[in-house]
């Protein structure tokens, strides 16, 4: 059987005795493979329970039924040949057995790969038999006559040869290499994170650049199989370029920004950063450093949010590394207190209510200070550290603030409240001169 037979000629053919002969030992492999394909589910069933998950043993028991079609067929042919009698259909069928059996095995390996929470996992079927269609198809030749078609629309006249079937030949085996190669890719990224004896920067660092190693590869080698003459396409090459150019100026400094990152190792997942613009302990745009990604950095904040901040930014923009050198920061509470109010006994409360916080350490020990004198009362400020700020800093501030109210109740210490005094004067009534300080004469 052959692309050029009509389609009288292969239904003559199959109701044939020996098409009919050839016909029930297909169907005989078919039910064969389906009885082993049932025997082997149990023991599959039983292997992923006991491995909890998929593993590469896997894989012999899907190619089980797969070969034992291809052997009965295979048996069939050679009996065949030996009375003489005609074998195409059978032949064909072993085609599309293999190819549905390789197929079948590659998309496992696929899954495998990629872990079982991926698309690969949840389009394995669907993807199988896609891929098995486009096979068969072009087994039969159903390709044939579009390749024609499309062989005879020259997009560049007068030029070298290149027709839209080139173009899409070459866009297909190009997409191919890529998806092949970004899929190991995503899968060496899969591997290389789980290993906890490299740090977390370095680990980042070999997937990006294993990422940008395949791809690199698989474009080279897609564009060397598509057999494309890239010397046609010099001016069209040109000014696409040209016009991406600036499209991807921002794309490709957050590419390269990712790499200094990397190498600078300034900001590494599990960092505590800030986007605030000022120096100092406030938690505004507080968060967790999650993943370091070719474009953004994926940062959570204690919501839950994650955002994702393009890498330029945190090269181009002030950036607070809570925990780049050490962990350990200090938070200053100021409070204020009555002129009469006693500021040494203020300031012993102050310490005393930082006093056995689990957070807070003691050593540097927690201090107080007299900072100054203002309008309406005394600035007294508590000064302590803690050694992660990753778990917040609000929060410890709470409770100081709240043990520093019940401290100072109970010793009958105010915190005043800013007043201002207004003064309503009568139409021409001069006010009244303001005395210089300790009575000074103005003329000395």
């Amino acid at each position: 059987m052959n692309p050029t037979t009509s389609p009288a000629e292969i239904l003559r053919e199959l109701l044939s005795n020996d098409g009919i002969n050839e016909l029930i030992a297909i169907l005989l492999a078919v039910v064969v493979s389906l009885l082993v394909n049932r025997l082997m589910r149990s023991s599959l069933k039983r292997l992923r329970e006991r491995r909890g998950g998929s593993t590469p043993a896997e894989g012999a028991i899907i190619l089980a039924p797969f070969l034992a079609a291809t052997v009965l067929v295979a048996m069939a042919i050679g009996l065949m040949r030996q009375a003489g009698a005609p074998d195409a259909i059978l032949v064909l069928a072993l085609q599309l057995i293999v190819a549905l059996g390789a197929v079948r095995f590659g998309v496992f390996l696929l899954r495998l790969l990629l872990g079982e929470e991926s698309w690969a996992a949840r389009w394995e079927v669907r993807l199988t038999l896609l891929v098995w269609a486009g096979l068969g198809m072009q087994f039969l030749g159903a390709f044939d006559w579009l390749e024609q078609t499309l062989d005879t629309v020259d997009l560049l006249p007068g030029k070298a040869i290149f027709s839209l079937w080139a173009l899409l030949r070459g866009i297909v085996i190009v997409g191919g290499f890529v998806v092949i190669t970004s899929l190991a890719a995503k899968a060496i990224e899969r591997r290389v994170m789980l290993l906890e004896d490299i740090a977390p920067s370095t680990r980042v660092g070999i997937v990006k650049g294993s990422y940008f190693l395949l791809i690199s590869i698989g474009l080279l080698l897609g564009v060397n199989s598509a057999g494309v003459d890239l010397t046609s396409l010099t001016v069209l090459t040109g000014a696409v370029v040209f016009a991406l150019g600036f499209g991807i100026r921002d794309i490709t400094s957050n590419f390269v920004s990712g790499f200094v990152l990397l190498m600078d190792k300034s900001i590494k997942p599990g960092d505590v950063i800030s986007f605030h613009q000022h120096t100092g302990t406030t938690s505004d745009n507080f968060g967790w450093v999650q993943e370091l990604r070719g474009r953004y950095v994926v940062v959570r904040d204690r919501d839950g949010v994650e955002s994702l901040v393009p890498n330029q930014n945190l090269i181009t923009t002030p950036v607070i590394n809570w925990s780049y050198s050490d962990q350990r920061v200090r938070l200053r509470l100021p409070v204020m207190i009555s002129y009469d109010d006693d500021p040494e006994l203020a300031l012993e409360l102050l310490v005393k209510a930082t006093s056995d916080h689990p957070r807070i350490l003691i050593d540097p020990a927690p201090v107080s200070r007299l900072l100054s004198f203002e309008d309406y009362g005394m600035k007294l400020e508590a000064r302590f550290w803690i050694r992660d700020p990753m778990n917040g800093v609000n929060n410890v501030r709470s409770d100081v603030n709240r043990r520093v109210w019940k401290l100072f109740k109970e010793h009958g210490i105010k915190i005043p409240v800013a007043q201002q005094e207004v003064r309503v004067l009568e139409p021409g009534v001069a006010p009244p001169r303001s005395r210089l300080p300790y009575d000074a004469d103005p003329r000395g």
